[in-house]
């Protein structure tokens, strides 16, 4: 990966539930700025790997964040408020807006104290807000929806977003306009992008990492990997193509051994 200077670092980081080893030793880096995708297959330890990172499920290892002030701080043993509060925000699958309240009405819940400054910012990144900001949230489009969401994230100035699965279950328009918003956010912060699309990761990716099982398999550059159909079908089970569709890409479930497994023993179930 290129050296641009670690935001978030995961060392030999493993998650247990339910007797089962969900995540088993991910090594994985995010450098400040630009898109790193997190990509796997169903059932690979992305989403884990994901709370993980936000103190929703116990994990050991280290898992590391350099926050604005310059200091790194170990996350582990943080309760997930105290983990947002260094600059770590998040958007899971569902969005989570309120749909019986306005777009201005979801932005000012979001506010902390010292945040009301950053408004003119988030407009000026998604002026479509400004202009429906007495409409109702839940009247809004998929895409209109995720603006909202991540809007709200950067009205406190975070450092980090986790973005799960933004695009899950859209149809194809609603990705684009989902991935406009993305490209749009990752301006003006870093983003550790779990997707499973490979055009939006085409679109905005600067760095990949594959998960397979609970193990980081690959990473590198997402150009690299994207350039490589044969690696990408390997790793992913599906290849991509150059077209601008967005809504066929999609990483299916294993069906063939990898050679990256049979250098490593299978111990319990993938997570999520």
């Amino acid at each position: 990966m290129s050296e641009r200077p670690p935001l978030l670092r995961l060392a030999d980081v493993h998650v247990r539930l339910s007797g089962s080893h969900i995540l088993q030793g991910v090594d994985l880096t995010v450098r400040r700025g630009g898109v790193t995708a997190l990509l796997g297959r169903n059932g690979a330890g992305k989403t884990t790997t994901v709370k993980s990172v936000l103190g929703l499920v116990p994990s050991s290892g280290t898992i590391e964040f350099t926050g604005g002030d310059g200091r790194t701080h170990r996350l582990q043993g943080r309760r997930t408020h105290e983990v947002v509060r260094l600059g770590i925000g998040y958007a899971p699958e569902d969005r989570e807006v309120f749909g019986g309240l306005t777009v201005a009405e979801n932005l000012t819940l979001a506010e902390r104290r010292d945040s009301a400054h950053h408004h003119d910012r988030v407009y000026d990144l998604f002026p479509e807000l400004e202009q429906r900001s007495r409409q109702l949230a839940g009247t809004l489009s998929g895409g209109q929806q995720q603006m909202v969401a991540i809007a709200r994230l950067l009205l406190n100035d975070n450092q980090l977003l986790l973005v799960d699965e933004p695009t899950k279950g859209l149809a194809p328009l609603l990705v684009a306009e989902v991935a406009d918003v993305l490209a749009r956010a990752a301006e003006e912060v870093t983003i550790l992008l779990v997707e499973q699309n490979l055009t939006v990761v085409r679109r905005m990716a600067t760095d990949a990492v594959v998960v397979d099982q609970g193990r980081v398999v690959w990473a590198g550059s997402a150009p690299e990997l994207l350039a490589d159909p044969d690696r990408t079908r390997e790793l992913l089970g599906v290849a991509p193509s150059g077209g601008a569709h967005t809504g066929s890409e999609r990483a299916s479930s294993p069906t063939t051994e990898q050679h990256v497994r049979s250098r490593r023993s299978s111990a319990g179930e993938a997570g999520a």
